[in-house]
Parts: structure tokens; sequence; C-alpha cells
């Protein structure tokens, strides 16, 4: 058992050696803290980075972010036990109208990955909702996607509703999905654009002023 075997099982995407190495680092003493931010994190951004490079594929990184999640199950408990903090909230969610939720899932993934909380609101959030969640849960970060040129539109209106609910200067808005744009993304008055999940954690974490 070590770290690097934890940051190979999950830069690799072996789910159940990631979980077990998890268990069996916990079984001898290793802090929760000490796993994710020394071996989940690392491994992540680096896939993550492979991602942005050409190296590595939606496929690939889906695989590392479920390696990722399986070790996060048995961490979870302890990281809120041991109080670990992380470095930013995140409500993230599918426009009204969209139904689609694999990339939004990914991104959610990645972005837990790299140390933040996320709140995911699911596909066909109205923009009634995403405010709701604002104002419950004071992220750092609202994501949201939109995968049809039909549902683009529901970007905007979110917008609108959170600008009527004058919560706008609380939060920070990223916008993505197959047909967004960071010409849309300053047209509706967002502040950031993640062409995909890969770059996602680095868009948020430079927002947020995070190295």
């Amino acid at each position: 058992m070590s770290l690097e075997t934890i940051y190979d099982a999950v830069l690799n995407g072996k789910m159940k050696e990631a979980k077990a190495e998890t268990q069996i680092a916990v079984d001898a003493g290793v802090a929760a803290g000490d796993i994710l931010h020394k071996a989940c994190i690392p491994a992540m951004t680096e896939v993550g980075r492979q991602f942005e490079i050409g190296e590595r594929f939606v496929p690939e990184m889906l695989i590392a972010a479920r390696a990722m999640s399986g070790a996060l199950e048995i961490l979870r408990p302890l990281l809120i036990e041991e109080k670990v903090e992380t470095i930013g909230k995140v409500v993230i969610g599918t426009v009204a109208g969209d139904l689609h939720d694999i990339g939004k899932n990914l991104v959610a993934m990645m972005l837990e990955g790299a140390g933040f909380e996320i709140i995911d609101l699911g596909n066909d959030v109205a923009p009634e909702k995403f405010v709701a969640a604002i104002e419950e849960h004071k992220p750092d970060v609202v994501g949201m996607s939109a995968l049809l040129t039909t549902t683009m539109a529901s970007i905007g209106k979110t917008m609108d509703a959170i600008l009527r609910a004058e919560i706008r200067d609380e939060v920070k808005v990223v916008i993505g999905g197959a047909p967004v744009t960071q010409e849309f993304a300053d047209k509706v008055g967002a502040d950031g654009f993640a062409a995909d999940a890969g770059s996602a954690p680095r868009v948020v974490k430079a927002l947020l002023g995070i190295e």
C-alpha cells in the first residue's frame, strides 16, 4: 500500500483497485485528507492535463473519474470527520429543457476530483431552481451546461433570473456544452467558459484565484 498506488489506480481508471487501496490506506491509519490531496487530486489533475493536450479522450477520462469516485465513497465520511476543507463550492446543473447529463456529470466528477464540493442539481433545471440553490448553498461558482442549440437560450434566462434575484455579484458563473462558445459566454455575461470537462477545473480555479 502506498499513496502512489492509489494515484496510479485513479490515473489508470482502475476503480476496484482504487477503492481497495484506499481502504487499506485508511485501515493503516493514513489520514483521509492526505489520500485526497496527495493521491486522488494529483491523479485527476494529471488526467485533465493529458486530456487537454490530446493524450487522453473522454472515455478514458470518464473511467479515471469513476475510479476517483470509488475512492471518494470511502473518503467522504472521513473527510467530514477530519474537517478537511474543500477548495470551493460549486452548484452545477444542465439547464431547463435539456435532459443530457453525461457531460455535466463528468464535469462534476472532475471538479470533485480537484477538491471542490459539488451540489449537483441534475438536468432540466429551471432558472428558479438555480437561484434557490445559490441562495441556499452560497456557492463560489455556478456551472451551467447546455447540450442543444435549442436549450442555449435557457442559459440566458437563468442568467436573467440570477440578476433579478440580485445575487449575481455573489457567485461566479461558468458555462459549457457542445454548442456553447466563448463568444456566447461573453454575450450572456458569464464569467467563464469551459470547452470540455478536462479544462473545467482549471477554468474554475482561475476564476477563484486558486493555483
